[in-house]
């Protein structure tokens, strides 16, 4: 129903300047350079009439596109941004998207019930696949149907997909061996989740195989390089809280006694589940490193640790972040997205040591 008032146009406000409609419009698009005095002219007719701006509606049906990147993340949107790499990741690819004024949408892969993919009506001219995600394979098959350009950070999209990938499994190695190379032989690992299920729940083969997160089996993979038969046990999400819990699992019973068969050290998928892991072991009495070897991945600026620096495998998160911002830029100027690998780097912090009493497996 129309409410009877005409929203002001590019044309109205070129009369009340007494410029041609061009000149106003230029002096928008910032495209051509205009006198001072013009450009001053224009912008206080546009004030005068309540003119903002193109109309961005018609800009789209004229152009055919949104000016929306999708980005589609894994869970629920209030946890992503707990999480210090998502923000980086996002800084990167908002600052490579800025060149061409593209927005950016966010959205979930986790429907609820039986709802397709949210992507799957999103008015978005491409869409950048957090790759980690449960869903990853059914949402990048949506994006393909709508022959949307698309870029996967961390995941498998196939050989046409440009990706942006991590060496996941080597840094996660790296880091395992270190641990290792330390003394110690009685360690367990707190991963991220294994599916959309995200149970807090300890690996069975079954649960492995099973498995639809990359990244958390390729961490893993690292991990078991060096301590093969060592203990697993998924959280719920990368989140302080869940390292926590799971490092009660491991370390105590139920009653809040130590366990007998507890491990040395503990080796985290995310610094976040390493900063819970911590205060957990705190909570029980165990100072780190001396009582108890925690590590993480991602190298962000952990708060709760006051003053110990946590040993971890830095990811250039921010790096991840504009390189799929720039493949996206790329595509949608009708020039072929190309893959980008990165590497991280090992961080010795001052939260791991050798074992206080040389242990060997538990039988």
């Amino acid at each position: 129903m129309s409410t009877g008032i005409r929203r002001s146009t590019i044309a109205d406000v070129a009369r009340e300047a007494g410029v041609s409609t061009s000149t106003a419009s230029v002096v928008f698009s910032g495209k051509v350079n205009v006198a001072d005095a013009t450009r001053q002219k224009v912008l206080a007719a546009a004030a005068a009439l309540g003119y903002t701006g193109p109309d961005p509606r018609a800009a789209s049906l004229r152009t055919g596109r949104s000016g929306i990147v999708g980005v589609v993340l894994g869970g629920e949107l209030r946890h992503a941004f707990l999480d210090p790499v998502t923000t980086a990741m996002m800084d990167g690819l908002t600052d490579a998207l800025a060149s061409i004024s593209t927005g950016i949408l966010l959205l979930r892969d986790d429907p609820r019930e039986d709802e397709p993919p949210a992507i799957a009506e999103a008015p978005v001219d491409a869409v950048v696949l957090i790759g980690c995600s449960t869903r990853a394979r059914e949402v990048l098959d949506v994006v393909r149907q709508r022959g949307l350009p698309v870029v996967v950070i961390e995941g498998d999209g196939g050989d046409d997909v440009p990706q942006v990938t991590l060496d996941n499994r080597e840094a996660s190695a790296t880091i395992a061996r270190h641990v290792l190379e330390l003394g110690h032989r009685r360690a367990a690992t707190i991963t991220l989740p294994l599916d959309s299920a995200r149970e807090r729940a300890l690996i069975t083969p079954a649960r492995e195989a099973s498995a639809t997160v990359s990244v958390t089996l390729d961490r893993l993979a690292g991990f078991r390089a060096a301590f093969p038969d060592a203990v697993a046990i998924t959280a719920a999400g990368s989140l302080v809280d869940e390292g926590y819990l799971v490092g009660r699992m491991l370390l105590a019973t139920d009653d809040g006694a130590l366990r007998a068969d507890r491990p040395t050290a503990i080796v985290a998928q995310s610094d976040l589940l390493a900063v819970g892991a911590i205060r957990a072991a705190e909570e029980l009495g165990l100072r780190v490193p001396e009582g108890l070897t925690v590590v993480g991945f991602d190298g962000i600026a952990a708060d709760g640790l006051g003053s110990l620096e946590l040993t971890t495998m830095a990811q250039p998160a921010l790096e991840k972040g504009r390189a799929a911002g720039e493949q996206v830029t790329r595509m949608l100027e009708g020039e072929p997205g190309e893959s980008v690998h990165f590497t991280c780097e090992f961080r010795a912090g001052e939260t791991a040591a050798r074992p206080a009493v040389r242990n060997s497996p538990v039988e």
